[in-house]
């Protein structure tokens, strides 16, 4: 039977660039088996036309609180009511605020005030600017603390120019909640979980430093899917220049030997640990306290292995469940069994990187290797390859705490 089998879902469409996102959510939604009926804004409709959300539902689309056809028979409140949950995905700064003040300036706003069904799922989607805002923030503090689940949003490029947060997460994430939710609960409800992400950085002197081109896009993106299933995230994260996702502890490291730190730090009570980070195997012998000239044609220099971070956590006797990651330009799976081998590890999540893959892209294809079964997960965005990494360790984490 599909996931979401006879469910009543109310889909609500705000206005904003990320309305396109919503036909692929209703696309998934109906997909899974859900009933899906959707409400715009009128501002939505100059985004997304009506007819392409009733093509893929199957049910007209309202978008209009004094609608004669539906009102005759106060149909606002029969929609309230045949709700089994609401999710509203794009969500502007402008709903938010609304819902947060209990407002209901129109159809979509008044079935969240009238309606008695949760509403589960708000994906904010905003300029970065107006996302950052105190106001934003205070009225999405007060949507949590009403039990909302606010999903996002999103680093990244933005329609108008700008780099920030303000991006829709994507709808494989939306239904990946919405399916947690049914099924009883988020699976990793209570769990800690300790995960490294981006890359260290080794001083050759004050100015310059050994490093990759680590850009912490994969690691976020799974703290994002980690909070979604319900665990307590620590984030230790190399020098990167994304926002820390909603909800996630956040350490800033630089260099290896910090990063080992601020692991076996946090580590106590961990239940998983996920090595993501890109943490440089070495660093410098010694650092130049003045910066290096170019005094001589040729220049030696002498470097020493650095901690294997993963390895050592690996090796307790009283460990967590343990998931590294293998970035590799050739033979991706025959170095990734042998680093899950080698280590000692539950888990390992392999991928090739080169120009345009892997490191920097704003997607990723990942081969997941544990013992007795892999699977492989096509290239698409770095959140929706994340919340399918979740649920994989989430898999083999029930498995292995249940022998």
């Amino acid at each position: 039977m599909r996931p979401l089998h006879g469910h009543r879902v109310l889909l609500g469409i705000t206005a904003g660039i990320a309305a396109y996102k919503a036909a692929e959510l209703a696309r998934l939604l109906v997909k899974d088996g859900a009933e899906v009926r959707v409400v715009m804004t009128r501002s939505a409709v100059q985004f997304i036309g009506p007819m392409t959300l009733q093509a893929i539902t199957g049910q007209p689309v309202r978008d209009a609180l004094f609608d004669p056809v539906h009102e005759s028979a106060m149909g606002h409140i029969e929609l309230a009511r045949w709700a089994e949950v609401i999710l509203v995905a794009p969500a502007t700064a402008d709903f938010i605020a609304q819902t947060a003040a209990g407002m209901a300036h129109d159809l979509l706003s008044t079935l969240c005030l009238a309606s008695a069904a949760p509403l589960l799922v708000v994906a904010p989607a905003m300029n970065q600017a107006m996302w950052r805002h105190p106001a934003t923030q205070a009225n999405v503090a007060l949507l949590r603390s009403r039990e909302v689940t606010i999903l996002g949003p999103d680093h990244g490029e933005q329609a108008c120019g700008d780099t920030g947060p303000g991006r829709m997460v994507e709808p494989a994430l939306i239904l990946a909640a919405l399916r947690d939710r049914f099924a009883g609960g988020r699976r990793l409800a209570g769990r800690r979980v300790v995960l490294t992400a981006g890359p260290t950085r080794e001083a050759l002197d004050p100015v310059r430093f050994l490093g990759n081109r680590s850009s912490g896009k994969m690691g976020f993106a799974l703290a994002s899917a980690l909070v979604a299933q319900g665990a307590e995230v620590v984030l230790i994260a190399g020098p990167v220049t994304l926002a820390t996702p909603v909800a996630v502890e956040r350490i800033d490291v630089e260099t290896a030997l910090q990063m080992r730190d601020a692991v076996f730090t946090s580590l106590p009570g961990a239940a998983i640990f996920i090595a993501c980070a890109a943490v440089a195997d070495f660093r410098p012998a010694t650092v130049a306290e003045q910066k290096i000239k170019k005094a001589t044609e040729t220049l030696t220099l002498e470097l020493i292995r650095n901690p294997d971070i993963l390895s050592e956590v690996a090796a307790l006797a009283d460990r967590p469940f343990c998931v590294g990651f293998a970035a590799e330009t050739h033979d991706v799976e025959t170095y990734a069994e042998a680093k899950l081998m080698a280590k000692g590890l539950d888990m390992i999540a392999a991928n090739q990187v080169g120009v345009s893959q892997g490191f920097e892209a704003d997607d990723n294809a990942l081969l997941v290797i544990w013992n007795g079964g892999r699977q492989a997960l096509a290239r698409q965005s770095k959140p929706q390859i994340a919340a399918l990494l979740v649920n994989l360790i989430a898999d083999q984490f029930d498995a292995q705490t249940a022998t």
